[in-house]
This record gives C-alpha cells, sequence and structure tokens, in this order.
C-alpha cells in the first residue's frame, strides 16, 4: 500500500506550515479518482470545512486528500460533517471514507511525524465504507470528550514490522433526531443528547448535569477504556480539581444508572486506569451494526454478571394460562434480586421477549443480560411440574437445568417454596459459573470482579495453599475497589478459616482484624445477606454466639434463600445446644443449595450438630456424606472417627484413622483441643475428644 507523501511546499498559501503544529490528521480516501471527483464538485463544501474548522489541507492525490487540525475536536468535527455531506452528495458513487489518526512527535528512527499518522490514517480508511469514519485507538483517546457517534472495535493494524499494533474504531451511521441530539439506549436506559435527559423505562431519571455530560462520554466511548484524564479533560477542562470530585460524579453516574461499586454492571472501574462502560449501547432507530463491530458480548464477559428471568411457559391448556407461569417466574425475579452481587433485570423488559422470535445471544444483548433463565409449567389433576434451565446468552448453552414436581394444594405456599428452591440454586451455580469464566480471562482483562471470583475459587478448594491466594486476590480486589462489599466479607471469612481449618496461628489481632473487615462490609452495603452471614461467623469464632445467631438471623431476613446462612445458623445453634433447630437450617441450606462448593461443610456440621445430641450413628451417616464430596476438608472424616469411636465400630474406625493420618500425619487428640477454640461449651469438646480416644488417636 502507497503512503500520503506530505508535501514540502504549501498547497495552497500557507496552509503547508501547520504540518508542524497538528494534533490530528484526517485523510479522505477513496477509490482511484473518487476524491478528486468529490473535491471538484461544484460546491466547496470540502475546502470550506477545512478552513471552517481551522485545519490544513497537506496532500492529495488520486486517491488520498490528507487534512490536519491543531486539536482532536475540530478534527472530529470535520470529519462528522464530511460524513454527513458526502453521504448525501454521493450515495451512490465512490463516497470517500475518513481515517483519523493522532499525530505523534519523531523520535529515533520513527516516521516523520505527520507523514507516519497520515500513512496510518489511510490505513485507517480503508476498514469504513463511503462516508464512514474510523479512528485509531489513541484518537479516540484524544477525542474522547467530542465524540458525537458511538465508536466501535473492529480489529487492529500493524504500521511497520516491529511497531505496537493499532486499535481500529469504527463509529455508527449518524442517527440525529430533530435537534441534532441522538438516544443512547442501554438495558432499560435512554440518555437523550437532544434533551439531556436520563430515562429508565420511560421514566425521567434526574441527574445533574455534570453527571449527564459523564454518562455520555462513557457511553459513547463503551467500546474502550476511559482514562482519567480524558474524564477531568472533558468535565473540567483546564480547571484543576481533586480526585475527590472525580470520584463523586462516578458515584452518582453509577447511582443514576442503579449501579455501584460493588456491582459494577454499568460502569466499571479499570484499576490505574480510568472507567469503561460495560453495558452495550445502541442508538435508537440506527441500524444495526455489522455482527465483527459489536463486542457486546466481550463486554459482557467482564463485570457482575447480569441474569434475566424470561416468562415461563405454561404448557396446560387451562384458561388461566399463563397465569400461574407469570407468577413462578415473577417470583423468581424478586427471590434472585436479594442477592446482592447479582443484577437482575426487571419484569417488565425480561417480560417484552415472550413469545419473541429470537435467538439467546439477540435476547442477552438486547438486556445487557450475560444469563438467561427460562422454564415450563405443565399441570395434571393436582399436580404441577416446572422445569427450569439457566443458559449463557453468549452461548446459548446450558449450564444448569432442574425439574421439580409438587403437589398443586395452595398455589401461593407453592410458589414462594418453588421460587425461593429456584432462586436459591441458581444463585449457587451463577456463583460457580462466574468463577470458571474468571478463571479462563486473560491477566490484563481481570478487574476486581474477576478477582473476586478467582479468590472464591481458590476458597473453595479448602487447603492451605488456597486459602492464602485467596486473601492475596480479594486483597487485589478491595485495593482496585475499595467499596467492594462481598470481597471484604470473603476476606474476613478466609481470615477465620486460617485459624479454624489451616495452618494460621490464633492471633488476637487477627481475629480482631477478620472482626474490623466483617463489619465494614456490613457498612459498605447493609442490604447484602452475605454480609450478615460472615459477620455471624466471625462472632462464632470469637465464642460471642448471641451475636452470632442475631446477625445470622438478620441474614436470613434479607435473604431467606441464601444456603449458607442457614448452614452458619445450624452450627450456632449446634453449640448452644439446641439440636431441633439446627437440623432443620441444616436440611434448608442442603434442599437450597444441593450442589453447593461448601457442601460438604453442610453434612459435617451436623454430623457434629448429631454428635454432640449423642446420635452417633447419625452422626456417622452425616460425617460419611461429608467425606464423598471432593473439596471436602480432612476435619469431615475427624467426625467420622469421633462418631465411629463412640459406636465401638473399631474396624470401620481403624480404616477412617488410616485415612486421616494420611491426610494430616499429626492429628492429636492435643491438636483437636487447640483448633476446636470456637466450640466454648466443656462437655462437647470432652465427647469429641473422648470418641477419638476411643478410635485410636492419640
Amino acid at each position: 500500500m502507497s503512503r500520503v507523501q506530505v508535501s514540502e511546499r504549501p498547497l495552497d498559501g500557507d496552509r503547508g506550515v501547520a504540518a508542524q503544529n497538528a494534533v490530528m490528521v484526517a485523510v479522505l480516501r477513496s477509490a482511484p479518482g473518487g476524491v478528486q471527483d468529490w473535491l471538484e464538485m461544484p460546491d466547496t463544501f470540502a475546502r470550506d470545512a477545512v478552513t471552517r474548522y481551522g485545519g490544513r489541507a497537506y496532500a492529495e492525490d488520486r486517491e488520498a486528500w490528507v487534512c490536519g487540525f491543531d486539536a482532536p475536536d475540530t478534527a472530529f468535527g470535520f470529519a462528522s460533517d464530511i460524513a454527513s455531506h458526502v453521504l448525501e452528495q454521493m450515495p451512490n458513487g465512490p463516497a470517500p471514507a475518513i481515517g483519523l489518526h493522532d499525530v505523534k512527535p519523531a523520535t529515533g528512527r520513527d516516521f516523520g511525524s505527520v507523514d507516519e499518522a497520515a500513512s496510518i490514517a489511510r490505513r485507517l480508511a480503508n476498514f469504513a465504507h463511503g462516508g464512514g469514519i474510523v479512528a485509531s485507538g489513541t484518537a479516540l483517546a484524544a477525542m474522547a470528550g467530542a465524540l458525537s457517534r458511538i465508536m466501535r472495535p473492529v480489529g487492529t493494524l500493524t504500521p511497520r514490522v516491529g511497531a505496537r499494533p493499532v486499535e481500529v474504531f469504527r463509529a455508527d451511521e449518524p442517527n440525529r433526531l430533530d435537534g441534532g441530539g441522538e438516544i443512547l439506549c442501554f438495558g432499560a436506559y435512554e440518555l437523550d443528547t437532544q434533551l439531556f435527559e436520563l430515562r429508565h423505562e420511560g421514566s425521567r431519571v434526574p441527574v445533574e448535569p455534570m453527571t449527564f455530560d459523564l454518562l455520555a462520554l462513557l457511553a459513547r466511548n463503551a467500546y474502550r477504556t476511559v482514562s482519567r484524564h480524558e474524564v477531568f479533560t472533558a468535565l473540567w477542562g483546564e480547571r484543576i480539581v481533586s480526585d475527590a470530585a472525580l470520584s463523586s460524579q462516578v458515584k452518582a453516574a453509577r447511582r443514576a444508572v442503579g449501579d455501584h461499586g460493588a456491582a459494577q454492571h454499568t460502569i466499571a472501574t479499570v484499576h490505574a486506569r480510568g472507567f469503561r462502560f460495560v453495558r452495550e449501547v445502541t442508538c435508537r432507530g440506527a441500524a444495526a451494526p455489522p455482527a465483527h463491530f459489536r463486542s457486546g458480548p466481550e463486554r459482557l464477559a467482564r463485570g457482575r454478571p447480569v441474569v434475566a428471568v424470561l416468562p415461563f411457559a405454561d404448557l396446560g391448556q387451562s384458561e388461566d394460562r399463563d397465569f400461574f407461569a407469570d407468577c413462578l417466574s415473577e417470583d423468581i425475579i424478586t427471590s434472585l434480586a436479594k442477592t446482592r452481587w447479582l443484577a437482575v433485570i426487571a419484569r417488565n423488559p425480561a417480560f417484552s421477549f415472550r413469545d419473541a422470535d429470537l435467538g439467546f445471544t439477540e435476547i442477552g444483548e438486547q438486556l445487557g443480560a450475560r444469563y438467561l433463565v427460562t422454564g415450563s409449567v405443565r399441570r395434571a389433576d393436582c399436580h404441577v411440574r416446572i422445569a427450569v434451565q439457566l443458559a449463557d446468552a453468549q452461548s446459548g448453552h446450558c449450564l444448569w437445568s432442574e425439574r421439580l414436581t409438587r403437589e398443586l394444594a395452595d398455589i401461593f405456599a407453592l410458589e414462594e417454596k418453588v421460587s425461593s428452591l429456584i432462586s436459591g440454586r441458581l444463585a449457587t451455580e451463577l456463583g460457580v459459573a462466574e468463577q470458571r469464566r474468571a478463571q479462563a480471562q486473560s491477566g490484563e482483562d481481570v478487574g476486581a470482579w474477576e478477582r473476586y471470583q478467582l479468590g472464591s475459587a481458590e476458597f473453595y478448594r479448602f487447603t492451605d495453599d488456597g486459602n492464602r491466594r485467596c486473601q492475596a486476590l480479594l486483597r487485589e480486589a478491595i485495593a482496585q475497589d475499595p467499596d467492594f462489599a462481598a470481597a471484604h466479607s470473603r476476606l474476613a471469612y478466609a481470615i477465620i478459616l486460617e485459624m479454624v481449618y489451616f495452618d494460621g496461628g490464633l492471633d488476637q489481632s487477627r481475629f480482631d482484624e477478620a472482626l474490623r473487615v466483617a463489619r465494614h462490609a456490613v457498612a459498605l452495603d447493609d442490604q447484602d445477606a452475605n454480609s450478615y452471614f460472615v459477620l455471624g461467623r466471625v462472632h462464632l469464632a470469637r465464642c460471642e454466639y448471641d451475636r452470632a445467631i442475631a446477625a445470622l438471623e438478620h441474614g436470613l431476613e434479607l435473604n431467606p434463600c441464601l444456603a449458607l446462612t442457614h448452614c452458619g445458623l445450624g452450627e450456632s445453634f449446634a453449640c448452644e445446644d439446641r439440636i431441633d433447630e439446627a437440623i432443620r437450617h441444616f436440611d434448608a441450606a442442603v434442599e437450597l443449595s444441593p450442589h453447593d462448593p461448601f457442601r460438604w461443610a453442610f453434612y459435617a456440621y451436623r454430623s457434629l450438630a448429631h454428635l454432640f445430641a449423642t446420635d452417633f450413628a447419625a452422626a456417622a451417616h452425616w460425617a460419611r456424606r461429608a467425606t464423598e464430596v471432593p473439596n471436602a476438608h480432612y476435619w469431615a472424616r475427624a467426625h467420622l472417627v469421633a462418631a465411629l469411636g463412640h459406636l465401638g465400630d473399631k474396624e470401620q474406625a481403624r480404616r477412617e484413622r488410616a485415612e486421616l493420618l494420611h491426610a494430616r500425619p499429626d492429628f492429636s487428640r492435643a491438636f483437636v483441643e487447640e483448633r476446636l477454640f470456637y466450640v466454648k461449651k466443656r462437655e462437647q469438646r470432652d465427647l469429641y475428644l473422648a470418641g477419638l480416644a476411643r478410635a485410636g488417636i492419640q
């Protein structure tokens, strides 16, 4: 591909002198002769536009026309006007495309500044059709405050061998309304740049002017990270303001669109870089861009997950055909929304896809959802069968499915029970899916949410090394997003488990740190049931049983479907000898999340409750179930050994003792005495130790 050479003499008067001062180059490129045909048209729009925007024409040949500008906003304004004009004047002819690239100072053996920029801008124009605008990533960053169109990624080009690839972005076709504005749509929100309004489901959302400008800036640049410097420049110009002012505007923008620092489902923080708008953005009425220009699925793969529950299909023939199915779907939405780390699409936008002849990918993109929940209801006599599936919206793969059959007696009680079960199990499966997704992402794409999920995956390994890696990843996530409540909660729990299950020393300062971090998590989000679950577990480890039970019961009020809270409350009741209450909560935990990565603990803690009640056969049964879970900790086998010791089953006790000592060679009664510090009743610890002694544990 030939390069456009900048003329060494001015083409028209003093136009060539601007070459030394230009910061942005625009190249109009077409088929041979196309540019000249257009420039020689009777009107002088193109040459007048250069003058109007303060630019200079440097060079032209049969295929390209090179113009330079001393400000990024004037370069983009010129390109937009030219694009609109050529589409009107040459709808069927060889209309030129426009490539934009910023001018770099010449360094070392690099090409000369404008010459280099013109060469790259010419190649950029190859990525657009006639009248289209294409810009490099660095040009886009410089023009961020001036953009009036959505720029979508196309790919990369390499200027020359050994050079760093240039990111390529293409502008959407203009979609101007009567007043020259546009409507940027994302999820249930509309950002109207003509009326300067933010609307949610048609209703106006009040926002300050600067907050509106920030949302527009980020939405127009939804396919890339907008640097902090760009935001400062776009909002405050040359004024000097503090980082606190920026943080305040970002917080206000998130709040306006139902987002917050822990969620980041719309505005994500890119650590040490800036901010990225992570929702699919479209212009109302604009033609859908080619598939290879869309990166919605790519961006939906980052940040907190969004799930949409589509209306369940009623496969019966009754007069109230959709009534029960719709009510069930609504109840699932309501229950799922109590899981604070999960963004759930509201009923109306989700139900608008009833009977839609669209694939999962398109529905997911239109709703901004990463996951879709679908299902059906069938009734026969006095029974109802409910089928539910969780699907990845991008791939269409079914990640989880369940089928429940129940008696159709009290319809409201049935809806409440079934929706609780489904939402509890969905939350577990979504958590596992997010951990796998985070593990599959490359290092440069890892944000606070992904680090949290990677830390959670390490947490559920239940190993000493896994716990240490978990804590390190969670601290990194908190450094990226200090307001991430879930990361604080999990860190507090990991600190406690390090002392209960692993080799962390019993250090009062660590207990105090865990309590401080857990309380901070509650302060960050006092509606998060998981925060109260962890606070309750920290109090239990500190032998503060009353406070533990109070925190866990409040957690269940916030989200009755959180299996972990039922489990934690069950163990707390067991330590208080409230065995019947403990068993009910262990049953609830297993029913709500039968495949939970923590389920070995559901069984093991229940085993301990039966052992404290001297029901040794039941204790052995549940301990054995715990040992069969692949990620079970060796304490589950210790419970089994203690129960078998009390049962007097010497042969089984001998085999299980050998397995236990293989997993933990230094396991002893003295070790147990130290590690069961959270069991404050002496008689309970003595009962456990007696079982181990009878099983031959030294």
